[in-house]
Protein backbone atom coordinates (compact mmCIF):
# COMPACT_ATOMS: atom_id res chain seq x y z
CA UNK A 1 0.00 0.00 0.00
CA UNK A 2 1.16 3.54 -0.60
CA UNK A 3 1.94 5.95 2.21
CA UNK A 4 -0.38 8.99 2.21
CA UNK A 5 0.93 11.66 -0.12
CA UNK A 6 1.21 15.26 1.06
CA UNK A 7 -1.98 17.32 0.82
CA UNK A 8 -2.00 19.24 -2.45
CA UNK A 9 -4.12 22.01 -3.88
CA UNK A 10 -6.76 20.87 -6.36
CA UNK A 11 -5.23 20.20 -9.77
CA UNK A 12 -1.67 20.04 -8.45
CA UNK A 13 0.48 17.21 -9.77
CA UNK A 14 2.09 15.15 -7.00
CA UNK A 15 3.42 11.78 -5.97
CA UNK A 16 1.74 8.77 -4.39
CA UNK A 17 4.66 8.63 -1.97
CA UNK A 18 6.56 5.59 -0.76
CA UNK A 19 5.02 2.26 -1.74
CA UNK A 20 5.46 -1.32 -0.58
CA UNK A 21 4.35 -4.23 -2.76
CA UNK A 22 1.72 -6.46 -1.14
CA UNK A 23 0.83 -10.12 -1.80
CA UNK A 24 -2.45 -12.03 -1.83
CA UNK A 25 -2.97 -15.77 -2.15
CA UNK A 26 -6.09 -16.61 -4.17
CA UNK A 27 -8.55 -18.81 -2.28
CA UNK A 28 -9.41 -20.90 -5.35
CA UNK A 29 -7.38 -22.42 -8.22
CA UNK A 30 -7.31 -20.63 -11.56
CA UNK A 31 -8.75 -22.51 -14.53
CA UNK A 32 -6.61 -21.95 -17.63
CA UNK A 33 -7.34 -21.95 -21.37
CA UNK A 34 -4.93 -24.86 -21.85
CA UNK A 35 -7.27 -27.02 -19.76
CA UNK A 36 -5.16 -27.14 -16.60
CA UNK A 37 -5.84 -25.69 -13.17
CA UNK A 38 -3.21 -23.67 -11.35
CA UNK A 39 -3.33 -24.06 -7.59
CA UNK A 40 -1.93 -21.83 -4.83
CA UNK A 41 -1.71 -18.72 -7.00
CA UNK A 42 -0.12 -15.68 -5.36
CA UNK A 43 -0.62 -12.16 -6.77
CA UNK A 44 1.77 -9.26 -6.13
CA UNK A 45 0.06 -5.88 -6.14
CA UNK A 46 0.18 -2.23 -5.17
CA UNK A 47 -2.60 0.30 -4.64
CA UNK A 48 -2.61 4.09 -4.83
CA UNK A 49 -5.32 6.47 -3.64
CA UNK A 50 -8.40 5.82 -1.52
CA UNK A 51 -11.19 3.35 -2.24
CA UNK A 52 -14.54 5.12 -2.24
CA UNK A 53 -17.32 3.94 0.10
CA UNK A 54 -19.27 2.70 -2.94
CA UNK A 55 -16.15 0.99 -4.33
CA UNK A 56 -16.88 2.58 -7.71
CA UNK A 57 -13.62 4.43 -8.32
CA UNK A 58 -11.24 1.55 -9.02
CA UNK A 59 -8.85 1.67 -11.98
CA UNK A 60 -6.83 -1.45 -12.77
CA UNK A 61 -3.50 -0.69 -14.46
CA UNK A 62 -1.99 -3.59 -16.45
CA UNK A 63 1.70 -3.74 -17.30
CA UNK A 64 3.60 -4.69 -20.45
CA UNK A 65 5.93 -7.67 -20.90
CA UNK A 66 8.80 -6.48 -18.69
CA UNK A 67 6.80 -4.58 -16.06
CA UNK A 68 5.62 -5.49 -12.60
CA UNK A 69 3.24 -4.42 -9.82
CA UNK A 70 5.31 -1.35 -8.92
CA UNK A 71 3.65 1.15 -11.23
CA UNK A 72 3.95 4.40 -9.25
CA UNK A 73 5.69 6.06 -6.35
CA UNK A 74 9.03 5.26 -4.77
CA UNK A 75 9.61 1.66 -3.73
CA UNK A 76 10.11 1.24 0.01
CA UNK A 77 12.88 -1.26 -0.72
CA UNK A 78 14.26 -0.53 -4.24
CA UNK A 79 15.72 -3.55 -5.98
CA UNK A 80 18.38 -1.48 -7.72
CA UNK A 81 17.04 -2.55 -11.12
CA UNK A 82 14.46 -0.21 -12.61
CA UNK A 83 11.48 -1.28 -14.70
CA UNK A 84 11.36 2.27 -16.12
CA UNK A 85 13.28 1.05 -19.13
CA UNK A 86 11.75 3.08 -21.91
CA UNK A 87 14.09 4.72 -24.43
CA UNK A 88 16.06 7.43 -22.63
CA UNK A 89 14.63 6.56 -19.22
CA UNK A 90 18.01 6.91 -17.51
CA UNK A 91 18.48 10.40 -18.91
CA UNK A 92 15.02 11.34 -17.66
CA UNK A 93 15.04 9.75 -14.20
CA UNK A 94 18.64 10.00 -13.05
CA UNK A 95 19.54 8.27 -9.79
CA UNK A 96 15.89 8.08 -8.64
CA UNK A 97 14.90 5.81 -11.52
CA UNK A 98 15.67 2.52 -9.81
CA UNK A 99 13.01 3.13 -7.17
CA UNK A 100 10.29 4.79 -9.27
CA UNK A 101 7.29 2.90 -10.59
CA UNK A 102 7.29 2.16 -14.31
CA UNK A 103 4.33 4.54 -14.96
CA UNK A 104 5.02 7.05 -12.20
CA UNK A 105 4.38 9.99 -14.52
CA UNK A 106 0.85 8.75 -15.17
CA UNK A 107 -0.36 7.73 -11.70
CA UNK A 108 -0.73 10.15 -8.79
CA UNK A 109 -2.48 13.33 -7.67
CA UNK A 110 -3.37 15.45 -10.71
CA UNK A 111 -1.91 12.94 -13.17
CA UNK A 112 -3.64 10.95 -15.92
CA UNK A 113 -4.89 8.37 -13.41
CA UNK A 114 -5.64 10.85 -10.66
CA UNK A 115 -5.33 9.31 -7.20
CA UNK A 116 -7.26 12.25 -5.73
CA UNK A 117 -10.25 10.67 -7.51
CA UNK A 118 -9.39 7.06 -8.25
CA UNK A 119 -8.19 4.02 -6.36
CA UNK A 120 -5.56 2.65 -8.71
CA UNK A 121 -4.57 -1.02 -8.49
CA UNK A 122 -1.56 -2.55 -10.24
CA UNK A 123 -0.76 -6.27 -10.21
CA UNK A 124 2.12 -8.35 -11.50
CA UNK A 125 0.57 -10.54 -14.18
CA UNK A 126 0.17 -14.32 -14.01
CA UNK A 127 3.38 -16.00 -15.13
CA UNK A 128 5.45 -13.11 -13.81
CA UNK A 129 8.70 -13.19 -11.88
CA UNK A 130 8.12 -10.19 -9.63
CA UNK A 131 5.90 -11.73 -6.97
CA UNK A 132 2.99 -13.30 -8.86
CA UNK A 133 3.02 -17.05 -9.46
CA UNK A 134 5.09 -17.97 -12.51
CA UNK A 135 7.66 -20.46 -13.79
CA UNK A 136 10.19 -19.53 -11.08
CA UNK A 137 7.63 -20.13 -8.30
CA UNK A 138 7.54 -23.31 -6.26
CA UNK A 139 5.19 -25.99 -7.58
CA UNK A 140 3.30 -27.13 -4.44
CA UNK A 141 3.04 -30.66 -5.84
CA UNK A 142 6.83 -31.13 -6.13
CA UNK A 143 8.42 -28.55 -3.84
CA UNK A 144 10.61 -27.38 -6.75
CA UNK A 145 10.32 -24.44 -9.16
CA UNK A 146 7.84 -25.08 -11.97
CA UNK A 147 10.30 -24.25 -14.74
CA UNK A 148 8.98 -25.57 -18.07
CA UNK A 149 6.29 -27.56 -16.23
CA UNK A 150 4.43 -24.29 -15.66
CA UNK A 151 1.28 -24.36 -17.81
CA UNK A 152 1.17 -22.33 -21.01
CA UNK A 153 -0.93 -19.25 -20.30
CA UNK A 154 -2.91 -16.69 -22.29
CA UNK A 155 -3.84 -13.05 -21.83
CA UNK A 156 -7.32 -14.27 -20.90
CA UNK A 157 -5.78 -16.36 -18.11
CA UNK A 158 -4.01 -13.24 -16.84
CA UNK A 159 -7.30 -11.35 -16.83
CA UNK A 160 -9.20 -14.12 -15.03
CA UNK A 161 -6.49 -14.13 -12.39
CA UNK A 162 -6.81 -10.38 -11.98
CA UNK A 163 -10.57 -10.76 -11.64
CA UNK A 164 -10.22 -13.44 -8.96
CA UNK A 165 -7.76 -11.19 -7.13
CA UNK A 166 -10.14 -8.20 -7.21
CA UNK A 167 -13.04 -10.33 -5.99
CA UNK A 168 -10.86 -11.43 -3.07
CA UNK A 169 -10.37 -7.73 -2.28
CA UNK A 170 -14.13 -7.17 -2.42
CA UNK A 171 -14.03 -5.19 -5.67
CA UNK A 172 -16.77 -6.19 -8.10
CA UNK A 173 -16.59 -3.42 -10.69
CA UNK A 174 -13.94 -1.30 -12.38
CA UNK A 175 -14.25 2.35 -13.34
CA UNK A 176 -11.55 1.64 -15.91
CA UNK A 177 -8.91 -0.83 -17.02
CA UNK A 178 -5.81 0.71 -18.58
CA UNK A 179 -2.49 -0.35 -19.99
CA UNK A 180 0.01 -0.04 -22.79
CA UNK A 181 1.25 -2.75 -25.16
CA UNK A 182 0.52 -6.13 -23.52
CA UNK A 183 -1.24 -4.10 -20.82
CA UNK A 184 -3.60 -2.73 -23.46
CA UNK A 185 -4.32 -6.29 -24.62
CA UNK A 186 -5.33 -7.15 -21.07
CA UNK A 187 -7.59 -4.09 -20.92
CA UNK A 188 -9.35 -5.10 -24.15
CA UNK A 189 -9.68 -8.69 -22.92
CA UNK A 190 -11.34 -7.38 -19.76
CA UNK A 191 -13.95 -5.54 -21.84
CA UNK A 192 -14.75 -8.71 -23.77
CA UNK A 193 -14.68 -11.25 -20.92
CA UNK A 194 -16.40 -9.13 -18.28
CA UNK A 195 -18.49 -6.53 -20.15
CA UNK A 196 -20.82 -5.86 -17.22
CA UNK A 197 -17.95 -5.16 -14.81
CA UNK A 198 -15.91 -2.57 -16.74
CA UNK A 199 -17.02 1.02 -17.29
CA UNK A 200 -14.10 2.19 -19.43
CA UNK A 201 -11.04 0.89 -21.25
CA UNK A 202 -7.84 2.82 -21.98
CA UNK A 203 -5.71 0.81 -24.45
CA UNK A 204 -2.46 2.53 -25.40
CA UNK A 205 -0.02 1.46 -28.12
CA UNK A 206 -1.81 -1.87 -28.32
CA UNK A 207 -3.68 -4.11 -30.74
CA UNK A 208 -6.41 -6.72 -31.10
CA UNK A 209 -3.79 -9.15 -32.49
CA UNK A 210 -0.05 -8.81 -32.93
CA UNK A 211 0.91 -8.41 -36.60
CA UNK A 212 2.96 -11.22 -38.22
CA UNK A 213 6.15 -9.17 -38.03
CA UNK A 214 5.66 -8.83 -34.27
CA UNK A 215 5.02 -12.57 -33.97
CA UNK A 216 8.26 -13.19 -35.88
CA UNK A 217 10.39 -10.91 -33.69
CA UNK A 218 8.99 -12.58 -30.57
CA UNK A 219 9.84 -16.00 -32.02
CA UNK A 220 13.46 -14.91 -32.54
CA UNK A 221 13.66 -13.62 -28.97
CA UNK A 222 12.28 -16.86 -27.51
CA UNK A 223 14.56 -18.95 -29.71
CA UNK A 224 17.62 -17.06 -28.52
CA UNK A 225 16.79 -18.09 -24.95
CA UNK A 226 16.01 -21.71 -25.71
CA UNK A 227 19.16 -22.15 -27.83
CA UNK A 228 21.35 -21.01 -24.94
CA UNK A 229 22.81 -24.25 -23.44
CA UNK A 230 22.42 -22.70 -19.98
CA UNK A 231 18.63 -22.77 -20.43
CA UNK A 232 18.82 -26.53 -19.77
CA UNK A 233 15.35 -27.18 -21.10
CA UNK A 234 14.02 -24.63 -18.63
CA UNK A 235 15.34 -26.47 -15.56
CA UNK A 236 18.10 -23.99 -14.74
CA UNK A 237 16.94 -22.97 -11.26
CA UNK A 238 19.42 -23.94 -8.57
CA UNK A 239 22.08 -25.09 -11.06
CA UNK A 240 24.27 -22.04 -10.81
CA UNK A 241 23.76 -21.33 -14.51
CA UNK A 242 21.06 -19.27 -16.22
CA UNK A 243 20.55 -18.45 -19.91
CA UNK A 244 21.79 -14.89 -19.51
CA UNK A 245 23.42 -14.83 -22.95
CA UNK A 246 20.25 -15.88 -24.75
CA UNK A 247 18.13 -13.65 -22.54
CA UNK A 248 20.39 -10.71 -23.33
CA UNK A 249 19.97 -11.25 -27.07
CA UNK A 250 16.20 -11.55 -26.59
CA UNK A 251 16.21 -8.23 -24.78
CA UNK A 252 18.29 -6.54 -27.47
CA UNK A 253 15.95 -7.84 -30.18
CA UNK A 254 12.88 -6.77 -28.23
CA UNK A 255 14.30 -3.36 -27.41
CA UNK A 256 15.00 -2.56 -31.05
CA UNK A 257 11.38 -3.38 -31.93
CA UNK A 258 10.24 -0.83 -29.34
CA UNK A 259 12.19 1.99 -31.03
CA UNK A 260 12.02 3.79 -34.35
CA UNK A 261 14.74 4.40 -36.93
CA UNK A 262 14.59 8.22 -36.49
CA UNK A 263 14.91 7.87 -32.70
CA UNK A 264 17.98 5.67 -33.02
CA UNK A 265 19.52 7.98 -35.59
CA UNK A 266 18.88 11.04 -33.44
CA UNK A 267 20.33 9.52 -30.25
CA UNK A 268 23.24 7.53 -31.68
CA UNK A 269 23.77 8.10 -35.38
CA UNK A 270 26.93 6.23 -36.39
CA UNK A 271 28.99 7.64 -33.54
CA UNK A 272 31.84 5.43 -32.34
CA UNK A 273 31.87 4.39 -28.71
CA UNK A 274 35.48 4.31 -27.57
CA UNK A 275 37.74 5.83 -30.22
CA UNK A 276 38.06 8.39 -32.96
CA UNK A 277 38.38 5.60 -35.50
CA UNK A 278 37.36 1.95 -35.82
CA UNK A 279 39.45 -0.62 -33.93
CA UNK A 280 38.99 -3.62 -36.22
CA UNK A 281 37.25 -5.84 -33.64
CA UNK A 282 34.33 -8.22 -33.94
CA UNK A 283 34.12 -8.85 -30.19
CA UNK A 284 33.86 -5.41 -28.62
CA UNK A 285 31.23 -2.79 -29.48
CA UNK A 286 32.46 -0.19 -31.94
CA UNK A 287 29.39 2.04 -32.09
CA UNK A 288 27.40 3.77 -29.36
CA UNK A 289 24.23 1.94 -30.36
CA UNK A 290 25.99 -1.42 -29.87
CA UNK A 291 27.17 -0.43 -26.40
CA UNK A 292 23.67 0.79 -25.55
CA UNK A 293 22.11 -2.55 -26.49
CA UNK A 294 24.66 -4.46 -24.42
CA UNK A 295 23.86 -2.24 -21.46
CA UNK A 296 20.15 -2.92 -21.91
CA UNK A 297 20.82 -6.66 -22.03
CA UNK A 298 23.08 -6.66 -18.97
CA UNK A 299 20.55 -4.67 -16.92
CA UNK A 300 17.59 -6.78 -17.95
CA UNK A 301 19.02 -10.19 -17.09
CA UNK A 302 19.65 -9.00 -13.52
CA UNK A 303 15.95 -8.44 -12.86
CA UNK A 304 13.97 -10.74 -15.14
CA UNK A 305 13.47 -14.49 -15.43
CA UNK A 306 14.06 -16.14 -18.80
CA UNK A 307 11.17 -18.59 -18.47
CA UNK A 308 8.81 -15.75 -17.62
CA UNK A 309 9.95 -14.03 -20.82
CA UNK A 310 9.14 -17.19 -22.81
CA UNK A 311 5.69 -17.63 -21.31
CA UNK A 312 4.69 -13.98 -21.49
CA UNK A 313 5.96 -13.59 -25.03
CA UNK A 314 3.98 -16.64 -26.10
CA UNK A 315 0.83 -15.29 -24.42
CA UNK A 316 0.97 -11.99 -26.29
CA UNK A 317 1.47 -13.77 -29.63
CA UNK A 318 -1.54 -16.00 -28.92
CA UNK A 319 -3.70 -12.94 -28.24
CA UNK A 320 -6.23 -12.52 -31.06
CA UNK A 321 -9.68 -11.19 -30.12
CA UNK A 322 -11.22 -12.14 -33.47
CA UNK A 323 -10.02 -15.75 -33.26
CA UNK A 324 -10.75 -16.16 -29.57
CA UNK A 325 -14.16 -14.55 -29.38
CA UNK A 326 -15.48 -13.85 -32.86
CA UNK A 327 -14.92 -16.87 -35.07
CA UNK A 328 -12.44 -14.77 -37.06
CA UNK A 329 -14.52 -11.58 -36.96
CA UNK A 330 -13.29 -8.67 -34.83
CA UNK A 331 -16.72 -7.03 -34.94
CA UNK A 332 -18.36 -10.19 -33.64
CA UNK A 333 -15.76 -10.44 -30.87
CA UNK A 334 -16.55 -6.89 -29.72
CA UNK A 335 -20.36 -7.16 -29.90
CA UNK A 336 -20.79 -7.56 -26.16
CA UNK A 337 -18.44 -4.74 -25.11
CA UNK A 338 -20.27 -2.23 -22.91
CA UNK A 339 -17.32 -0.09 -21.81
CA UNK A 340 -16.43 3.29 -23.22
CA UNK A 341 -13.13 2.84 -25.03
CA UNK A 342 -10.16 5.17 -25.48
CA UNK A 343 -7.46 4.09 -27.93
CA UNK A 344 -4.14 5.95 -28.10
CA UNK A 345 -1.49 5.15 -30.71
CA UNK A 346 1.79 6.74 -31.75
CA UNK A 347 2.75 7.70 -35.29
CA UNK A 348 6.22 6.07 -35.20
CA UNK A 349 5.17 2.78 -33.55
CA UNK A 350 5.69 0.08 -36.17
CA UNK A 351 5.32 -2.85 -33.75
CA UNK A 352 1.83 -1.82 -32.59
CA UNK A 353 0.98 0.56 -35.42
CA UNK A 354 -1.89 3.09 -35.37
CA UNK A 355 -3.64 0.98 -38.03
CA UNK A 356 -4.22 -1.75 -35.42
CA UNK A 357 -5.99 0.68 -33.08
CA UNK A 358 -7.90 2.10 -36.04
CA UNK A 359 -9.25 -1.37 -36.82
CA UNK A 360 -10.59 -1.62 -33.27
CA UNK A 361 -12.10 1.85 -33.51
CA UNK A 362 -13.85 1.07 -36.79
CA UNK A 363 -15.27 -2.19 -35.44
CA UNK A 364 -16.58 -0.53 -32.27
CA UNK A 365 -17.98 2.44 -34.17
CA UNK A 366 -19.77 0.16 -36.63
CA UNK A 367 -21.38 -1.55 -33.65
CA UNK A 368 -22.52 1.79 -32.22
CA UNK A 369 -20.14 1.52 -29.25
CA UNK A 370 -18.66 4.65 -27.63
CA UNK A 371 -15.03 4.91 -28.71
CA UNK A 372 -12.37 7.60 -29.02
CA UNK A 373 -9.12 7.28 -30.96
CA UNK A 374 -6.08 9.55 -30.74
CA UNK A 375 -2.82 9.32 -32.67
CA UNK A 376 0.06 11.22 -31.08
CA UNK A 377 2.84 12.36 -33.41
CA UNK A 378 6.04 11.31 -31.66
CA UNK A 379 9.36 9.88 -32.84
CA UNK A 380 10.24 7.22 -30.25
CA UNK A 381 8.37 4.19 -31.59
CA UNK A 382 6.53 1.80 -29.29
CA UNK A 383 8.32 3.17 -26.21
CA UNK A 384 6.26 6.36 -26.58
CA UNK A 385 3.64 4.97 -24.20
CA UNK A 386 6.30 5.09 -21.46
CA UNK A 387 7.87 8.38 -22.54
CA UNK A 388 5.09 10.64 -23.83
CA UNK A 389 3.29 10.81 -20.49
CA UNK A 390 2.67 14.56 -20.62
CA UNK A 391 0.91 14.32 -23.99
CA UNK A 392 -1.22 11.34 -22.97
CA UNK A 393 -2.31 12.88 -19.68
CA UNK A 394 -4.84 15.50 -20.89
CA UNK A 395 -6.40 13.00 -23.30
CA UNK A 396 -6.90 10.42 -20.57
CA UNK A 397 -8.08 12.94 -17.97
CA UNK A 398 -10.74 14.29 -20.34
CA UNK A 399 -11.88 10.77 -21.21
CA UNK A 400 -12.15 9.63 -17.60
CA UNK A 401 -13.88 12.83 -16.47
CA UNK A 402 -16.75 12.08 -18.86
CA UNK A 403 -17.45 8.81 -17.05
CA UNK A 404 -18.36 10.02 -13.58
CA UNK A 405 -16.59 7.49 -11.38
CA UNK A 406 -14.37 9.11 -8.80
CA UNK A 407 -16.08 12.50 -9.27
CA UNK A 408 -18.00 14.44 -6.67
CA UNK A 409 -21.66 15.21 -7.34
CA UNK A 410 -20.68 18.72 -8.46
CA UNK A 411 -18.12 17.36 -10.93
CA UNK A 412 -20.23 14.63 -12.54
CA UNK A 413 -21.30 15.43 -16.12
CA UNK A 414 -24.98 16.23 -16.43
Amino acid sequence: MSQPAPTLAAGTVGTVGTVETQYLDLPEPVRLDCGRELHSVRVAYETYGVLSPRRDNVILVCHALSGDAHAAGLAKAPSGQSTRDGFGAEDRDGAAGSGLGWWDGMIGPGKAFDTDRFFVVSTNLLGGCRGTTGPSSIDPSTGRPYGPDFPVITVADMVRTQRAFLVALGIERLAAVAGGSLGGMQALEWAVLFPDQVDAVVAIASTHALHPQGVAWNAIARDSIMRDPAWQGGHYYGTGRAPDAGMGVARMVGHITYLSAPALDDKFGRRLQFADDIRYTIIEPEFEVESYLRHQADSFVKRFDANTYLYTSRALTYFDLARQHGGGSLARALEGVAARTLLIAFSSDWLYPPSASEEIEQALRALGKPVEFEVIEAPYGHDCFLLEEARQTPIIRRFLSRGGAGLTSRERPS
